[in-house]
Formats: structure tokens, sequence, C-alpha cells
């Protein structure tokens, strides 16, 4: 079984120690189109009660999201963006005592969301999509998580895939970090994501889980997201894929599978839940 290197990561408000235990983060999508909740908790009333809830239910981070990156997705402007995020960090603020991350590929509004309380940046294009937003992150003094993503969400699932996953997601999330790095931001500020359903076949999906532990080796922090993605539908429900809302359990196994292979921190919808599979993945994982 693969031991976790621990991490140190410095935030404005605090330093978050990854390693110990698995860090649950908790999605809130403030868009009318998400694939797992269709658009729950685009009213920013919704959305602030929703991230309440997911800190009284265990979550470490909270990651707020204004644009949908759900295959076919067609992306959104940045005054958008900012119009759905903004109110809801600023009515969280002095409330939510967990750090906020930001889900966004976009300079100005990660700008925006540094300046209204948000602690970490969360880039899907790791620094491709807005190379600006690499300032933001050096300027602020922020973590960053850099993902692997083949294509881009409106396109991604219509392939071709790679033929070596694990040698195209290795090679492309060394070259975020160095990306990274040449921008200013420091080595000891980096996550690495391998970007679970981002251009990858539901196969793919599964042998990435299976061979995380050399993905750990790189050096560096990781965090998984699988919560509700279609592979865990397609594995489940074969012909007729459950729904996003039927796949809990089977999020579980794969948030255990991360955990067991070096994951520091998974990103999760069903927060309560998965912070009980957190802690019993940990439990196991510290007797061996």
């Amino acid at each position: 079984m693969f031991r976790r290197k621990e991490f140190r990561l410095k935030l404005p408000s605090r330093t978050l120690v990854l390693g110990q235990r698995t860090l649950v983060m908790g999605v809130l999508n403030v868009t009318p189109d998400s694939f797992s909740d269709g658009g729950a908790f685009f009213n920013a009333d919704a959305a602030v009660a929703r991230a309440l809830k997911m800190e009284r239910d265990g979550a470490d981070i909270l990651d707020i999201g204004g644009e949908s990156t759900r295959p076919g997705s067609q992306g959104v402007s940045v005054e958008e963006e900012l119009r759905r995020v903004l109110p809801v960090l600023a009515r969280l603020r002095g409330k939510l005592k967990i750090p906020i991350s930001i889900d966004t590929q976009k300079a100005a509004v990660g700008e925006g969301a540094a300046r209204a309380g948000a602690e970490i940046i969360n880039d899907i294009s790791a620094l491709r999509g807005d190379p600006a937003l690499a300032e933001v992150v050096w300027r602020h003094k922020l973590p960053v998580i850099l993902m692997h993503m083949r294509g881009e969400p409106r396109t991604m699932q219509k392939g071709p895939f790679a033929r070596d996953v694990m040698q195209d997601v290795t090679r492309g999330l060394c070259a975020a970090a160095v990306r990274a790095q040449k921008a200013g931001v420091r080595e000891s500020q980096i996550i690495l994501d391998p970007g679970i359903g981002f251009g990858k076949s539901y196969e793919q999906n599964c042998e990435l889980l299976a061979k995380l532990p050399e993905l750990a080796k790189l050096g560096y922090p990781l965090l998984v997201g699988t919560s509700r993605k279609a592979f865990i539908g397609a594995i489940l429900g074969g012909a007729k894929t459950l729904p996003p809302e039927e796949r809990l359990w089977g999020t579980a196994a794969t948030v255990v599978a991360s955990i067991l292979g070096g994951a520091h921190i998974v990103r999760v919808h069903d927060v309560k839940q998965m912070a009980q599979v957190a802690r019993v993945a940990d439990a196991i994982m510290n007797s061996w």
C-alpha cells in the first residue's frame, strides 16, 4: 500500500497540512447546468445554505465554480462567471471557517475571487486556458491545483483518447508544474489532479485510479475528483447508465481507491457520506 508524503500548503489565513489525513473538498456549483445537481444551487441563497451545510457535514475545503465544465459545455463570459460567484463569496465571508477554492480558468475571475476571500485556485486547464492566471496565483501567494485535461470540455469526450493514459497524464502534469514554476509559483504551492473524466475513456479512468501511486511519486500532493462521474454510472448501470444522484456507493468505492493510492484531497458532492468513507480509509491506510 502506498504511503502518502506530507506537505504543507500556505494559505493567506492558515497552513493546511496534507497527508496526515485525507482532506475533503466539497463541490459547490453555482451554475444552471451542472451535470451533478442540475442547477440546484444556482440561486445565491441556496448556494450559501449549501456551503454552510457542507462545512457542518465535514468539508475541509469548499470549491466554488461558476462555469460548468461537464462534457459538451460551452463556457461563459468573465462577466457572467463573476456575477455568479462574487455574491456567494461576499455572503460567506466571515461565516465560513474552512478555506474556499475558486474553480476557474480565467485570471479576472481568479483575481476577483481572491480579493473576495478565496484562498486556492483550482484550474482545470492547468494554466493553459489563461496564462495570466499564474500571475494571480503568484501575486496573492495562493496554492494552485493543476488538472490534466485532454482537449477542452466542449469536445473532450469525443476523443481520440491517449494510447497510453499514464504516460499522457504524467507528461501533462509534469509540464503543468514546470509552467507554473516558470511563472513564479513556488513548487510547494502546487497540487496535481489527474483529471478523472476529462478526456479519458471509462477504462482509462479506472486505470488511473489503479496506478495512482505512480503519479504520487512525482512529488506533489494529489487531488482526485471522481464524484458522481459518468464512468461510475456506466460501470453500475451498463447499457442504462445510472443517473448522477444514484452513483453514491460507486463514488464511495472510488474515493477509497483514491485514498489508498495516495490522494491527499478528494473532491466530492456528498460531503457527509464521503467524510465517513475517508475517515475509515485513512484508518485502514494508517494501520499498514
